[in-house]
């Protein structure tokens, strides 16, 4: 298991948490429970299982809502 917390560009609303919540959850791997969106300061917690995903998919997750991702940094759990 992996934990990754990716830095993303300031988030502008409250539904943009709830739209990028659902798709980090939505893929497969990802510890559901694990998935936090912090608003305030526009990161995105969640551990993976990287025999299943990758940190490039999930951030193409994100980035395909329209949310760019500065930077992620990843460590194993």
């Amino acid at each position: 298991m992996q934990k990754a917390t990716i830095q993303l560009e300031t988030l502008s609303c409250p539904s943009c948490l709830q739209k990028i919540d659902s798709a980090v959850k939505g893929l497969d791997g990802v510890e559901k429970d694990s998935v936090k969106v912090m608003f305030n300061a526009s990161k995105v917690k969640v551990n993976f299982d990287e025999a299943v995903t990758t940190i490039e998919n999930i951030e193409n997750a994100i980035e395909n809502l329209g949310y760019p991702v500065v930077k992620s940094k990843v460590k194993v759990a």
